[in-house]
């Protein structure tokens, strides 16, 4: 598929990246030539100089192709560039458009459809993004990363093994809880950067990081077993009361868990209090240690670190670490940094803001047979919802006897409102939908070897 790009900033060079994994023809728009010149030399894609918004943007759009495009994606950091830009992309014939947005007022409902009724087809908000991701890894004390799929009926989970977990015990087929093991499935297993694929015979170690398939339930009970230290959180301190601050707390205050919102700049601080129903708002810095001493940091105290500077939030996590609190996550945007937290074990968890937008037009982009991709943030792999079509060879065939891709796991089968892991045993029907894990890029791969 052809897709243009509009924006080369992080978060459009990321996009255009795991594009191209994927083989899609992709073409980048942006009004300054030094980024275009810089992923020019590492990716295969066209680049095109010029401003979304200027009064030559149905020659600029027109010279990226977008009449032949699938998809036209305008991801700048400002809102009204990239409504814009869709909308003009949709008058020069683009038939699907994607915007990134930051406002909580553009993806009401009623600016949803007046949107939509000016062609945009799919509206991301980041901050709203990264809000729940970061509230699904506060509601299950112990993951690392937590991805929804099948509208919520399967979890994919990644936990660190802590010391005195019974997976250190032995090999995993001597897992001293089979009823427990027997309701998951384990995909993968990161040990220092390296990728692991679980087979009976695996022993595991102290901080490998797992990642396990199931029903929520069952994914719960495989962690109170194998993750006894896991915190349940009671209290959460949200350092940073912007976008993402802002709606975590929202959400969070829907739940019966005590929220704190640490906000420096004081007219920010009165609108979080003004727009907060139950939260408390606290004037200061989160990295003065008054501060959080004030905010009551205990062992089952969550601090999020949500502030837009990446090292300011990744020292504010620390420093609540070692006074009390039990659990630290922080909004990380750059990609070098994840890999050092994660490989050194320095926060709980990292939530990357441009992931959470890249999966969400990722599962926009989809084939047939493929419905959502998901790329996990930890592992050098992706989640993908494979749907079995009519005609399919694999109608009627057990799951043994499927020759998928290397290293290519069906963790999960979907069949209409019932969900299962799947096992050798398990005879496909159409209709069903699959929860794979597979290399990234295979996608594409997947998805010719399920319309055969």
């Amino acid at each position: 598929m052809r897709i243009v790009i509009i924006g080369a900033g992080d978060a459009g060079q990321r996009l255009a990246s795991r594009l191209c994994e994927e083989r899609h023809d992709v073409v980048l728009v942006d009004h300054r030539a030094q980024p275009l010149e810089e992923i020019a030399s590492e990716l295969d894609v066209q680049t095109v100089l010029g401003n979304g918004t200027s009064p030559q943007i149905l020659e600029i759009l027109e010279e990226a192709g977008v009449a032949k495009a699938g998809l036209v994606a305008a991801v700048t950091a400002r809102d009204e560039v990239n409504i814009l830009a869709a909308v003009f992309a949709h008058a020069a014939g683009a038939p699907h458009t994607a915007v990134r947005v930051s406002s909580d007022e553009l993806t009401a409902k009623r600016h949803v459809d007046h949107l939509s009724a000016l062609g945009i087809d799919l509206i991301v908000n980041e901050h709203d993004e990264c809000a729940r991701e970061v509230l699904s890894v506060l509601n299950l004390g112990g993951a690392k990363e937590l991805v929804r799929m099948a509208e919520g009926r399967i979890q994919t989970v990644g936990t660190d093994v802590p010391p005195g977990s019974p997976l250190l015990a032995g090999p995993l087929k001597d897992f001293p809880r089979p009823d427990i093991l027997s309701g998951v499935r384990l995909i993968a297993v990161m040990r220092k950067e390296k990728l692991l694929m679980p087979r009976g015979d695996m022993t595991f170690e102290v901080k490998d990081t797992i990642y396990c398939v199931g029903r929520p339930n069952d994914v719960r009970a495989f962690l109170d077993v194998v993750r006894p230290d896991r915190i349940a959180v009671h209290k959460v301190v949200v350092a940073g009361g912007g976008g993402v601050g802002q709606r975590l707390a929202r959400h969070l205050e829907r739940t019966d868990k005590q929220v704190i919102v640490i906000e420096e700049n004081n007219e920010r601080a009165h609108e979080c209090s003004a727009s907060l129903e139950k939260s408390v708002v606290v004037s200061g810095n989160a990295l003065d240690r008054a501060v959080l001493e004030e905010a009551g940091l205990t062992h089952n105290t969550a601090f999020v670190a949500s502030t837009g500077n990446d090292e300011n939030n990744i020292i504010a996590c620390l420093l609540a670490k070692k006074l009390g609190a039990g659990l630290g996550v922080a909004l990380v945007s750059k990609p070098e940094y994840v890999s050092i937290i994660n490989e050194a074990g320095l926060l709980d968890r990292a939530v990357s803001p441009y992931l959470t937008t890249i999966n969400a037009i990722l599962r926009f982009v989809r084939g047939t047979d493929i419905r959502a991709v998901t790329l996990l943030q930890n592992v050098p792999g992706e989640l993908l919802e494979v749907h079995v079509s009519g005609g399919s060879e694999w109608v009627g065939k057990a799951l043994k006897d499927a020759r998928l891709l290397r290293r290519a796991v069906v963790a999960a089968v979907v069949r209409g409102e019932v969900a299962s892991i799947g096992t050798g045993d398990t005879v496909l029907q159409e209709g069903d939908r699959l929860i794979v894990f597979a290399p990234r890029g295979a996608a594409s791969k997947l998805e010719a070897v399920f319309r055969k």
